[in-house]
């Protein structure tokens, strides 16, 4: 075999930056990147003669894994007051300016006006921009909709899908699934997941009604399905819920999801404060993630359940109520990255590339200020986002 000529060789960049925390700390203080992934973490690497390289100088940064949201309406939600009430989809950079490198495409309420095939074709669209994206087959609803006609083909042939979702419960705008129809879905996913060496998630909406998660119990009870293939968001919707959320999650050993609402109506049921409760309540930090529901419908309804309006969710408040938990102590920083990077990853079975800055991984970096602010966003080794420079 003739030696790779320099010339040949891909585009390598050096970042130098202040600390590194991958999430642990490390004496490291340079990140080599090539074609993609990390090649090596030290001080004063030293490059090929000849080699191509980028230099990043961030000596006043801090650089950890690039944060990952798995509940994205990357189409926009919406609908439930009509064509009128559907939101805008997100940006690729809407979500780098959040240190956010990979993102979960959900569908939500509206499966009709918006479809599968929309949403992959969204998700393509960001990855050609250079976001990790992945999304759910389905929707809310049962029958849930597919790309295939099938569950399983969905996520045996299609690269994007990672899982099932967001499957509704204990909701009005909920198919109101069965016992055996939720057991036969979480089913579905696990075994085209396997064929196709995914996690294969069921990833379940839970609404306020009074079920909360009574069926996802029964399902974990009563059957052989392992707790890691079936993770339940918007946990913090009301305090009975998150209650039930912290008894759910210690019983089965199970992973909780924490979404970081905008219009949290107290703080104890904000990102921040459900997350503070929960590891009060002694579930451990690695069974808890959080999201944002990033461009959904915040909507409002009656007591009759007649709509009345609503707002669009930004991700912003994800990104606050992270930084507060470590500005107020309640999680030191390599802890507190496991809520929104290594324990997403390891929930959605990408922890073997993401999650982690390690030598080998995908060289998903963010590189934070003093105050916690994303200030650049490296996705596969590409700088998406700077700030204070236009795209």
């Amino acid at each position: 075999m003739m030696p790779l000529d320099a010339r040949d060789a891909p585009l390598l960049t050096l970042l130098r930056v202040g600390r590194i925390f991958a999430p642990t700390p490390l004496e490291a203080t340079e990140i080599l990147i090539a074609d993609g992934r990390i090649a090596a973490l030290g001080r004063d690497l030293e490059v090929p003669g000849g080699w191509p390289v980028q230099v990043v100088e961030a000596r006043d940064l801090v650089a950890v894994p690039a944060f990952i949201d798995q509940h994205v309406h990357v189409t926009g939600g919406g609908g439930e007051g009509g064509c009128g009430s559907r939101c805008p989809e997100i940006t690729a950079r809407e979500i780098a300016a959040m240190g956010i490198a990979t993102v979960v495409g959900v569908l939500g309420t509206d499966s009709i006006s918006r479809s599968p095939a929309d949403l992959l074709a969204k998700v393509r669209g960001l990855k050609a921009e250079g976001i990790a994206a992945y999304m759910y087959t389905g929707s809310y609803r049962v029958p849930p909709p597919t790309l295939t006609g099938d569950v399983q083909r969905d996520l045996a042939w299609i690269p994007e899908v990672i899982g099932l979702g967001e499957l509704a419960i204990s909701d009005h705008r909920s198919s109101q699934p069965s016992r055996d129809e939720i057991a036969r879905l979480v089913s579905e996913a696990r075994v085209g997941g396997m064929l196709a060496g995914k996690r294969g998630i069921c990833h379940f909406h839970v609404g306020d009604g009074q079920r909360g998660l009574e069926p996802l119990r029964r399902l974990l009870a009563e059957t052989e399905i392992p707790a890691e293939q079936v993770i339940p968001t918007h946990v913090n919707r009301h305090r009975a819920l998150l209650e039930e959320a912290a008894d759910y999650a210690l019983a089965f050993a199970a992973s909780v999801d924490v979404t970081a609402f905008d219009d949290a109506d107290e703080d104890d049921l904000s990102g921040f404060g459900a997350v503070s409760w929960l590891l009060q309540r002694g579930v451990p930090v690695e069974r808890i993630t959080m999201s944002s529901d990033c461009n959904g419908s915040l909507p409002e309804f009656d007591a009759r359940g007649a709509y009345i309006g609503m707002r669009v969710a930004g991700n912003t408040t994800l990104i606050a109520d992270w930084q507060r938990l470590v500005r107020e102590a309640v999680l030191p920083l390599d802890q507190a990255l496991g809520l929104i990077s290594g324990n997403v990853a390891r929930v959605l079975g990408l922890h073997d590339r993401k999650g982690r800055l390690a030598v080998g991984h995908d060289a998903d970096v963010t590189l934070l200020d003093g105050d916690l602010q994303p200030q650049q966003t490296f996705v596969a080794g590409r700088r998406l986002y700077a700030r204070g420079v236009s795209p």
